[in-house]
């Protein structure tokens, strides 16, 4: 059922108040005037309640459409802390494969300090037994 406009219902209204008018005038002493008065007070309850039905739908709506942006504002600053709690656990778990690398690269360097040693070892006892100078270590 289409809505009629507010200024269909204020006609409507005041269409039921001049039948309300007319009724009690041409009623006047005749037993059938609570009846003829009854008709048109009915409808104009009906249009009454119509007309608060229609301002609560439109404040609903008011509010609804007032309070949207602040949603929306809400939901993207809900968005964001999802995408920053993502973002520390990436880092995290970057930060541990960092680590891990690092503690694997001490391993390397004191393996590869060991086997120079290693290798520099049979040198360094012919040297002395030939009786040549130990050149100085560089740290």
């Amino acid at each position: 059922m289409p809505e009629s406009g507010g200024r269909d219902l204020l006609h409507e209204w005041q269409a039921a108040m001049q039948s309300v008018v007319s009724s009690a005038a041409s009623a006047a002493g005749r037993s059938a005037l609570p009846k003829q008065l009854v008709a048109p007070m009915q409808r104009q309850l009906e249009l009454v309640q119509e007309i608060f039905e229609r301002e609560q739908r439109l404040q609903r709506e008011l509010l609804a459409r007032t309070f949207a942006p602040f949603d929306a504002v809400f939901d993207l600053l809900e968005q964001s802390a999802a995408a920053l709690r993502s973002q520390a656990t990436a880092l995290n778990e970057s930060a541990r494969a960092l680590e891990q690398a690092a503690g694997m690269m001490e391993v390397q360097a004191e393996l590869f300090e060991r086997m120079i040693q290693t290798l520099r070892e049979p040198g360094e006892i012919a040297k002395a037994a030939a009786g040549v100078k130990r050149r100085p270590r560089k740290t």
